[in-house]
């Protein structure tokens, strides 16, 4: 009688049935993360980078740079 209230335990192939669900599911959570980076860090990043190159001016921070007294080998004016 009590052996028709409870099924049998899995003894063959456990652990292989376990570790094909848990390979899916780390597979699944790893190329989330990867997109979750891509889109959330990286494209707002190069975005940015982008968006500062387009107005900044190297002879202008140099020459601030120079004023200041940053340089030594260049004298300030």
């Amino acid at each position: 009688m009590s052996s028709a209230l409870l099924p049998k335990p899995q003894r063959r192939d456990l652990l292989a049935s376990r570790l094909r669900k848990h390979i899916r599911v780390a597979f699944l959570f790893s190329v989330g993360c990867a997109a979750e980076y891509k889109f959330g860090v990286a494209e707002p990043r190069k975005r940015a980078y982008a968006q500062f190159y387009k107005t900044y001016d190297v002879m202008k921070e140099y020459e601030a740079m120079r004023k200041a007294g940053g340089f030594k080998s260049a004298p300030p004016n």
